[in-house]
């Protein structure tokens, strides 16, 4: 059914036979927690523990598309908070959604329709023309209220160690640049997915550029398998160190590696103003190294600035460590 953002998958959060179904029908691991719709802050804290960062944002920005990730109370079905305990929380600015969780008296989750890596589902033929009838044969019921406007998705911030971080920057922004924690191989990947939906509308209308900047080992690849999903591509993702370009389904994807380029002028000889002018999709690792050949087409091309920085240095009162990266990125 829709809401304030896009089309959403809602099931009761605390059957464990209607979870394990909605994660059959998304098609994801089990284990991959879902975020839950409830009506107020009261409702809120039965599932959750809420700290002085978590209730200063549920007065300032809830109801509305944010979710807030807090310890959770282990009152909900198996699957649905993270291995960690951790439970993401949504008041949504949608009176069909909120009077039905008022009227169930239970948190519904709270999760977008469309399987996973495929299209935004802003209307339901973006969900149906991408499932399987496997898929479709799972759901029970769909309320169709046409093409919703084309929202990004709720801004999600983790709470747990009472202090804003932002986990995914959605329609809300808490700062005034794109910037979002990574704490493992999948969320850059799911960067690289929700930057794809981001700019998926100048597919074949202008070439699309993802310029990566970040040290050994980052994860810049890691982004490039995440938009080659979305992408709808199966074809392995490596760094092309060696060959300087890869290519994915017929050149569907254009991956270059600028590690090994001692001057502009490789960069050059690789045509790179053909592929602009074929309005090509390009990921280009250490980006950084030929960053003025690539400015040179911020007129013609979309070129999203991706910046990845290690978060290994961190307070001693803060959990995490080397797998933690902090992901900014700009339109230039």
């Amino acid at each position: 059914m829709p809401t304030e953002t896009l089309y959403g998958a809602f099931v009761d959060a605390t059957n464990p036979k209607a979870v394990k179904k909605l994660t059959q029908y998304k098609n994801r691991p089990f284990g991959k927690p879902y975020s839950v719709a409830v009506t107020t802050q009261k409702m809120a804290e039965k599932y959750v523990e809420l700290n002085e960062t978590a209730k200063n944002l549920y007065k300032t920005f809830l109801p509305g598309p944010m979710t807030i990730v807090s310890k959770g109370r282990h009152n909900v079905a198996n699957g649905v908070e993270s291995e960690t305990g951790s439970l993401g929380i949504r008041i949504p600015d949608y009176k069909l959604v909120t009077d039905i969780v008022k009227k169930l008296g239970k948190p519904l989750t709270a999760t977008s329709a469309n399987a996973s890596y495929k299209a935004r589902p802003y209307k339901v033929l973006d969900i149906l023309g991408n499932i399987s009838e496997k898929q479709k044969k799972l759901i029970d019921l769909i309320i169709d209220s046409g093409e919703l406007p084309h929202n990004e998705p709720s801004t999600v911030i983790d709470t747990i160690l009472d202090a804003s971080v932002v986990l995914r920057q959605g329609k809300i922004k808490l700062k005034g640049k794109n910037e979002v924690l990574s704490k493992s191989e999948e969320n850059t990947q799911n960067i690289g997915k929700e930057l794809w939906q981001k700019y998926e509308k100048y597919y074949g209308k202008r070439a699309i550029v993802f310029a990566l900047e970040g040290p050994m080992g980052a994860g810049k690849t890691q982004f490039t398998k995440g938009l080659a999903r979305a992408m709808g591509i199966n074809d392995e993702v490596v760094s092309p160190t060696y060959n300087l370009e890869e290519e994915y389904d017929k050149g569907k994807l254009l991956h270059i590696d600028a590690w090994r380029m001692l001057s502009d002028s490789e960069f050059v000889e690789l045509d790179f103003a053909k592929k602009i002018t074929d309005k090509s999709i390009i990921s280009i690792e250490w980006a950084d190294k030929v960053s003025d050949e690539i400015r040179k087409y911020s007129e013609e091309a979309i070129v999203v600035w991706i910046k990845i920085i290690y978060l290994s240095r961190r307070s001693k009162t803060k959990k995490g460590g080397d797998n933690e990266r902090l992901i900014s990125w700009e339109t230039i």
